[in-house]
């Protein structure tokens, strides 16, 4: 159940920490250097300007746009169910309290695009930041080797209302949203995945007191499918691979009850291996991964939650039989006929999930995210009154006697 060690884990903490001090120190000055020095590209602006907006729109074709608009539609309209509501009541005689929610100030949204553009990231990010009314959104993402965003990655930012985008990657960006510099605002929490070099800074910068909030400190890409003998190893072998693709880092586990599933899903997985253009970043992938053989489906269920996997994937002959045994996964794929790609793009789900074990103990990215909330207390004179003993008695158990002198104080007002 172990996952793949992060290698040089204290190495790249060092160098980032490097990066970060760089940023803070030097500004725009830094960003520029580091885009050289680690992309090799000497960039002309750090900031997309309205007529990059408009080149990227019009490089995309009509596809690209109808594919972008309606993954970018079913995303809100799962996530406008999220926003929270407000909670107004009165406990008592004289006592109303209320809980408001409020959205973040600024924040700061990363998109990786290291060895592949990653526009369905841009959507999963800015759509919940706009549906919570996040006064502030920046993007940050890396230019490509023409000194340009990429196309789709703009659109889909500026369908959902975010032009603010620099063309910033790796940890320097990270550092820039979190600390700012002469061109790119400072935010108050961080949104987004990325590598190595990424989740370090991310969680440098949030142990800094002048540092922002972060969401989650994601790792390599993982999924976890349960098959029993009805499941078709053709369709579990592509989901496998859909995850070992992004990356060498990357883990898929199968585990099943037949046997005869997974040879199949061995000879599914050689062979559709052969077609992939990333070919040798799968095979690196899968080079971490399991195959385990279990007596009973309850057997594999608790195998994935001792695991706690990204996407869990579940084909069964009878899959929501086993939703209620769920307890630790970041999003769920239910039968035969959902791959996990349809999370990733366009289900409406959010695809920015925990991965490394954290599925045991949050959740993954949602509208609440971008908000916070806010209580609200409210007593009348006979509202005091009637909380004045237990407020009194509370304040003597904890020796705490200018609480209870806070009280007493206004009692001694309402009874002259």
């Amino acid at each position: 159940m172990s996952r793949p060690a992060v290698s040089d884990d204290s190495v790249i903490k060092s160098k980032v920490a490097e990066i970060i001090a760089a940023v803070r120190q030097d500004g725009d000055a830094a960003l520029y250097e580091f885009a050289e020095r680690f992309e090799g590209r000497k960039l002309a602006s750090l900031k997309v300007s309205p007529q990059e907006f408009a080149e990227a729109k019009a490089k995309l074709g009509r596809a690209d746009k109808k594919a972008i608009a309606t993954a970018i539609g079913n995303v809100e309209k799962f996530h406008l169910a999220q926003v929270p509501v407000d909670i107004d009541m009165v406990i008592g005689p004289g006592i109303r309290c209320e809980r408001r929610t409020i959205s973040i100030d600024s924040v700061g949204l990363y998109v990786p695009a290291g060895s592949a553009p990653l526009p369905s990231t841009a959507i999963m990010l800015t759509v919940p930041a706009a549906i919570a009314q996040c006064p502030v959104r920046i993007l940050c993402t890396p230019a490509g080797d023409d000194g340009n965003v990429n196309a789709a990655t703009l659109f889909a930012a500026q369908r959902s209302g975010v032009t603010d985008v620099f063309k910033i990657g790796g940890a320097q960006a990270i550092a820039a949203l979190a600390f700012g510099t002469e061109t790119v605002p400072k935010v108050n929490k961080l949104f987004g995945p990325g590598n190595a070099w990424v989740t370090a800074a991310k969680s440098l910068v949030a142990q800094d007191p002048a540092g922002p909030a972060i969401d989650m400190t994601a790792g390599p890409s993982e999924v976890l499918v349960v098959a029993d003998a009805m499941a078709n190893a053709a369709f579990v072998a592509a989901d496998l691979l859909s995850q070992a693709e992004h990356g060498v880092d990357s883990q898929v586990i199968l585990v099943t009850t037949c046997l005869d599933v997974a040879e199949l899903t061995v000879v599914e997985l050689e062979k559709q291996l052969r077609s992939l253009t990333r070919k040798e970043t799968a095979e690196a992938a899968l080079a971490n991964s399991h195959l385990i053989l279990v007596d009973s489906l309850s057997a594999a269920m608790d195998i994935s939650n001792r695991y706690a996997p990204e996407h869990l994937i579940l084909q069964v002959e009878s899959p929501r039989d086993l939703l209620p045994l769920v307890r630790n996964a970041g999003s769920v794929f239910v039968g035969k006929w959902t791959p996990e790609s349809a999370g990733d793009y366009c289900s409406g789900t959010n695809h920015v999930l925990p991965t490394y074990g954290a599925a045991k103990s949050m959740g993954g990215l949602g509208v609440e995210q971008f908000m916070r909330q806010v209580t609200v207390q409210e007593l009348t004179r006979d509202g005091l009154r009637s909380l004045s003993s237990t407020i009194e008695q509370m304040a003597s158990l904890e020796g705490l006697d200018a609480h209870a002198k806070a009280v007493q104080l206004r009692l001694i007002e309402i009874t002259q």
